[in-house]
């Protein structure tokens, strides 16, 4: 067992957090929890990458086994105030996770990635008494059918359990809201939705209505989920319905996507390359077809359908391929593309390809688990964090917070609150009826309400005013 610059800044304030797992996931979380100043204690089997990790940040790290009562002591496990376990492993992540909650007083957070384990999530959750078990595959597939369902648009997150929805499109040439002001957005269209990020030219802004929109601007708006394809339709984008969708790879988040798919009534055709998971797919999704073949290979593609297919989504596990393929299908067809990338080392380079929409796995899961460890930094105050997403390249946030009791933005019509600037207020939410907010509106005890910032660490709802 080895121990690593097991120094730290006593200042720091914020929760004693124990990061089991140096993979992807666990690199992210150290990157986003170490500028929120939280003291951060990362375990891994291999010294060498405790090593690269704890010589990029301010933080604690241990070689060893995260699940052994030991090293866990070694790590500061009794005086922890969360544990997260996203080793590859979805047994030792379980297992960390169990040891700490039986040693310690602390929240655990596993990363479960198996199917089977998956669909029992809230049995293991209730009787290993953790605060959350995430799936990344399980998440991301279900934000890649919410883009089928929608594909006119890059993006598509979903808000108040369901009921309001952030989407993301590029303004075409010649649509109805190039060269229009958002002040005079109401005026033009018959649905009531509200711009709150726009990206132009690399830059990423938060308007005002004073603003005027442009083509070629990549625009995030948000509106009552039954009311986006009537808002797409009234600004001519043209809205269908994906009837057939080829994946290839068929991993985990292929088996997720498929399945979400299929119960949308669309057709699912699976290229993978290993004969023995083409069986068990075979029997796991008895309504897809399943082809044994290399997915890669432009003839093969072809043959089965790639010029016509209404969707594409590579889901290999080489970032270059599944960037490949996209490029490929985007120049033999005009089928809709979602593009997964576990990497982020070229975001830069990526997001200037043509790529359709793109999905990045250790976002998804990072970004919940952000919002639980605000929303228990911030426990003394019974304002919640609901939902945070991560937009234009983590350079803005999306937060839903739930609003229990009265404060200083409760109660006050919103033109008289005194926000920062590069924010907006989005909606509101109020038992289930999503308001678009006009300056007269108040924020009241009971809502919930979605806020859009280029600020970055926001705990409570109070965090908007100057």
């Amino acid at each position: 067992m080895l121990g690593i610059n097991l120094k730290k800044t006593s200042e720091k304030k914020g929760l004693n957090i124990i990061i089991v797992g140096c993979g992807k996931v666990g690199v992210s979380l150290v990157e986003q929890l170490a500028k929120e100043g939280h003291a951060i204690t990362i375990i891994d089997k291999n010294p060498t990458k405790v090593q690269e990790i704890t010589n990029l940040y301010d933080i604690m790290g241990l070689a060893g086994n995260g699940a052994s009562y030991s090293v866990q002591m070694e790590a500061g496990i009794e005086s922890a105030d969360l544990i997260i376990a996203v080793t590859n492993s979805d047994e030792l992540n379980l297992l960390c996770c169990t040891v700490a909650t039986q040693v310690a007083n602390c929240a655990a957070i596993a990363r479960v990635r198996t199917p089977d384990y998956s669909q029992e999530s809230n049995y293991l959750r209730e009787k290993l008494g953790l605060a959350m078990i995430m799936n990344p595959e399980l998440e991301s597939a279900r934000e890649a059918a919410r883009i089928l369902y929608l594909p006119t648009a890059l993006e598509v997150n979903s808000f108040a359990h369901g009921q309001a929805e952030l989407i993301k499109f590029k303004i075409p040439d010649g649509n109805i809201l190039d060269g229009l002001s958002i002040y005079n957005l109401d005026q033009k269209l018959p649905i009531k939705i509200l711009i709150c990020a726009i990206e132009r030219n690399g830059e990423v802004i938060i308007p005002n209505g004073n603003l005027t929109l442009t083509k070629g601007d990549v625009i995030s708006v948000v509106a009552p989920r039954w009311k986006v394809k009537a808002f797409m339709t009234a600004i001519g984008m043209k809205n269908y319905r994906i009837k057939n969708c080829l994946i290839v790879g068929g991993g985990n988040f292929a088996y997720y996507l498929a399945k979400q798919l299929i119960h949308m009534n669309i057709m699912v055709k699976i290229i993978e390359l290993d004969r023995e998971r083409c069986e068990e797919l075979s029997i796991l999704l008895p309504e897809a077809i399943i082809i044994n073949g290399d997915g890669t290979d432009q003839e093969l593609l072809k043959e089965e359908g790639i010029v016509s297919v209404d969707s594409f989504v590579p889901l290999t596990g080489i970032d270059e391929e599944n960037i490949l393929l996209s490029l490929y299908a985007k120049q033999v067809s005009t089928t809709k593309v979602i593009t997964k990338i576990d990497r982020a080392n070229f975001k830069e380079i990526v997001s200037g390809m043509d790529l359709g929409s793109l999905i990045y796995p250790k976002y998804v899961a990072s970004e919940a688990i952000i919002a639980y460890v605000r929303a228990k930094t911030n426990s003394m105050n019974s304002n919640e964090i609901e939902t945070l997403y991560n937009m234009f390249d983590s350079r803005v946030e999306a937060i839903e917070f739930r609003i229990n009791e009265e404060s200083n933005v409760t109660g006050v019509p919103l033109k008289d609150l005194k926000l920062k600037d590069k924010l907006l207020i989005s909606f509101i939410n109020r038992n289930g009826n999503i308001i678009i907010p006009s300056g007269q509106d108040s924020i009241q005890p009971g809502d919930t309400v979605m806020i859009v910032t280029a600020h970055k660490g926001f705990h409570d709802i109070q965090d908007i005013l100057r």
